[in-house]
């Protein structure tokens, strides 16, 4: 009871000092549990829909994915004969049926051309109004769509994009443009998370989506009373027979749920690592808390031993007060967590992700875990300076407070520090001069690792060479008072190398990544220059295909040299050694493509490739399978027939464009695909006349006008895009790292407090002597700012390092050039003083109110 006691005793009288350790414990928290939160409620807002939309059983067609994907060959979705629902209408157990008509590969226009599809990557779904959608939406305005000439909208994409009743719109697919306007408007009655839905009626969506009437996409079949779901799948798959795909709603469901847990998995466990991170850096900000308090305590500690309290009691005092300061801040950190859970739903809301908060989910593991995660972390980050303080003799009340340095600890702390360093440092070396990327990433996996904790470790011997040298340069301007902000930062190696070690974390991150993206994106600009000799590429960013219509539209378009046509096959392979491959996809283009894309090969030339009978494998699979120059594979295209063909080109595996590809001419896949079942064009490429660039580029552009559904670029478009793309990704991992840094801003701050309150007698006396409060707070300042530039520095340098270790790993992939991005790295660094400068603010102004006569009579 007396530790305790003690302990809260003095956790109280200093409440203040540990707010910001609290803070840097909630914040922390706060993000695991917000993280937990957020995807449980996703999760659950998904298994709601997919539970409400799906009817008891559901018949498709054979090609029909799982999770109802409606993309083929042809661009239109697989369908089944209308005479299937008439036979499942006369099973046993079923109470009712109903054929639909649905279709994800479509783009929806305004009437300005303007497309109505989500910007977060959900689908535009069109399909036919049926009882099973009416139980999960609700027509809030207008009616449902009877004729061709009307359609109906959900109201999320009705507000989104402000379109009225009696507006036009047009739904592109594969079989045309179909307009019509809007006759009604329709609210979800569970949580959309996200698609725009639009709907016609049943005649109208077989002409717009497949070309022609008497088919369904879907059955959907209820059950009737008494008959389970699984008992009606038996009953209808006895009856159709195998031809038809027959799911459950518990199995369309799970399909669906399957679909989308990659991507939810991926971005739990990306921010989970984040906060993992935050986690990481809070750890310095707690030591550093606990030692300074133990060391400014040195006097006090060696008289409760001199009274008779024992080691483990103050040892058990200081864990005590990490444990009050641990439950304290997780506590606060599951409450933030709910809000950065909510937070990050309204987030998805404005980028077209619509997440209700009534699906607000908080599973009880979530508190659990972030109270056992910031409480144990805190005790952890503070044993070590309860060790120290209970090492603490009872001579030391005698003594000025302060506990001497321990001169052997240092040394071996600094031998320790140089050996995981150097040890961090070959593993780096390997990964660069490893030939495989599987194992040198996990070489660069352990560099990266001992080479943080070598430099955390060596840290405060770094410390006294790194500051003198930005002193030096920085400090010595300003006189006596950079002098002494330079020997107050070297004054405690260790407190200065954890400080900025906490900096340097969230930095080195940085700084890595910023390498490896622009070093991606430079190699990416290399390789178009060098590979790509086609002027513009045509394509769908929604991944629809290219309708013949579009395709003569581009070859009618004045001013070009050539027009290449390029499709993906899915066919089977059976190689010279007797194997046959599971499902493969080769690459069908016209002979022209052999100049849009220089690959280069190990054997043959590629133009050869597109000789009758003939085709190209890549480096890889000749490897593996004993192909050489002249070899026959035999290829079963899976909408046609086999052919028995020559291997005329082995490419290159050292490629990022098109790498892995296999290669045949359009005019040998339409020999065994018949017309009807060649799939559509994925890409098309288009070759200016000399010196017609520009006119041509426009021209294009004008012949496709009415083809909003693809984007004609060129190489320039294609560059900026692929920038945009990995800025965005970087813009997003910054703004997560910044967690990281503000709980290091937060450790600069405590730290420069807490000296503070350490100094105040030698403040007192150096103001009684003729400093001035501005000196006073600009020394400070100078001090904040060259702890802030250290770690900055340290982890900038680190940073680089991994990254361009990293790049030698992207090397083996075919993304060969290492770009540093100085401006990045130097807009960093310089933003790293101005950190400090922010840091410095509260204590400094602290220091400038102390009062002299009561700062001097501080013992």
């Amino acid at each position: 009871m007396t530790v305790l006691k003690t302990s809260l005793r003095n956790f109280l009288a200093h409440k203040g000092r540990m707010a910001l350790s609290a803070v840097a414990v909630l914040l922390s928290v706060a993000f695991v549990c917000g993280t937990l939160v957020f995807t449980d409620t996703m999760n659950t807002t998904f298994d709601k829909l997919f539970q409400a939309t799906a009817s008891d059983v559901t018949v498709s067609g054979k090609g029909a994915s799982d999770t109802g994907e409606t993309r083929s060959g042809n661009g239109k979705p697989p369908v089944l004969p209308a005479s299937v629902l008439g036979e499942v209408r006369g099973i046993t157990g079923v109470k009712s049926a109903e054929g639909t008509v649905f279709s994800t590969s479509v783009t929806v226009v305004d009437a300005d051309k303007h497309s109505l599809s989500p910007t977060s990557g959900a689908p535009t779904i069109v399909g036919s109004w049926n009882r099973n959608d009416a139980r999960t939406m609700k027509i809030t305005s207008g009616a449902a769509p009877r004729g061709s000439g009307q359609v109906m909208v959900d109201e999320d994409t009705a507000d989104k994009h402000h379109l009225r009743l009696g507006d036009e719109i047009g739904v592109i697919s594969a079989v045309g443009t179909h307009t019509a306007k809007i006759s009604g408007i329709a609210a979800f009655t569970v949580t959309n998370p996200g698609a725009a839905i639009f709907y016609e009626d049943t005649r109208t969506a077989q002409q717009t989506l497949v070309g022609r009437t008497g088919v369904y996409t879907n059955v959907n079949v209820t059950a009737a009373s008494g008959v389970s779901d699984a008992q009606l799948k038996r009953n209808v798959v006895a009856r159709l027979g195998g031809g038809y795909k027959v799911q459950t709603a518990k199995e369309v469901a799970d399909a669906n749920q399957k679909s989308i847990a990659g991507f939810l998995n991926v971005m739990k466990y990306a921010m989970l690592g984040f906060a993992g991170i935050a986690f990481l850096v809070g750890i310095f900000l707690i030591i550093n808390t606990f030692s300074m308090l133990v060391a400014q305590r040195t006097r006090e500690i060696g008289l409760m031993r001199a009274i008779g309290s024992s080691r483990r009691q103050v040892n058990r005092s200081v864990l005590v007060e990490a444990l009050l300061l641990g439950v304290f801040g997780s506590v606060l950190g599951v409450g933030a967590g709910i809000g950065i859970a909510v937070g990050l739903m309204k987030l998805m809301g404005s980028m077209g992700m619509h997440l209700s908060t009534d699906d607000l989910t908080v599973a009880w593991t979530t508190p659990v875990v972030g109270l056992v995660l910031g409480v144990l972390v805190t005790i952890l980050a503070a044993y070590v300076p309860a060790r120290r303080a209970g090492k603490v003799s009872p001579m030391a009340a005698l003594r000025d407070a302060g506990a001497p340095a321990d001169a052997k600890a240092g040394r071996v702390r600094a031998a320790l520090g140089v050996v995981l360093t150097g040890a961090g440092g070959a593993a780096l070396y390997l990964a660069a001069a490893d030939d495989r990327a599987k194992d040198g990433s996990l070489w660069l996996g352990l560099g990266v690792v001992l080479s943080l904790i070598g430099f955390v470790v060596v840290g405060p011997l770094l410390a006294g060479g790194v500051v003198r040298a930005l002193a030096a340069i920085l400090l010595r301007v300003f006189g006596p008072v950079g002098r002494m902000a330079e020997r107050n930062a070297l004054r405690n190696p260790r407190r200065t190398g954890a400080t900025g070690a906490a900096l340097m974390i969230g930095l080195a991150l940085v700084a890595c990544l910023s390498v490896v993206g622009s070093s991606m994106v430079a190699s990416a600009t290399d390789q178009l220059d060098k590979t790509v000799g086609t002027d513009f590429i045509v394509q769908s960013d929604s991944g629809q295909l290219i309708t013949s219509q579009a395709v003569r539209a581009v070859k009618s378009t004045p001013g070009l040299k050539r027009v290449t046509e390029y499709r993906l096959l899915d066919v089977s392979l059976t190689t010279p050694d007797g194997r046959t491959t599971a499902k493969e996809t080769v690459n069908a283009a016209d002979p022209t493509y052999a100049q849009d894309l220089r690959t280069k090969t190990v054997a043959g030339n590629l133009a050869d490739a597109y000789r009758p009978e003939s085709m190209s494998v890549f480096e890889g699979f000749a490897k593996k399978h004993g192909i050489r120059l002249g070899s026959k594979v035999t290829v079963a295209f899976e909408a046609g027939r086999t052919a028995r063909l020559t291997v005329r080109a082995i490419t290159s595996d050292d490629a990022v464009i098109d790498k892995g590809a296999m290669y045949v001419s359009t005019a040998t896949a339409a020999k065994y695909v018949p017309a009807d079942r060649m799939p559509l064009d994925a890409l098309v490429f288009a070759s200016a006349k000399d010196g017609q660039q520009a006119a041509a580029y426009k021209s294009l552009k004008s012949a496709l006008h009415d083809y909003p559904q693809y984007t004609v670029r060129d190489q320039t478009d294609y560059k900026k895009a692929l920038k945009d793309q990995i800025g965005q990704l970087l813009n997003m991992i910054y703004g997560l790292l910044a967690l990281a840094i503000i709980v290091a801003v937060l450790g600069v701050v405590n730290t420069l407090a807490l000296s503070v309150v350490e100094r105040t007698r030698e403040i007192g006396l150096m103001r009684a002597i003729g400093l001035s409060r501005r000196q006073l707070r600009r020394m400070i300042r100078l001090e904040s700012v060259v702890i802030a530039l250290f770690g900055a520095l340290l982890g900038l340098g680190l940073g680089m390092g991994w990254g361009a270790t990293a790049q030698k790993l992207l090397a083996l992939q075919g993304l060969t050039v290492l770009e540093i991005p100085w401006s990045t790295i130097i807009t960093v660094f310089i933003g790293s003083a101005f950190v400090g400068l922010l840091a410095a603010l509260v204590p400094a102004f602290r220091a400038g109110r102390m009062n002299i006569l009561n700062a001097i009579a501080t013992e």
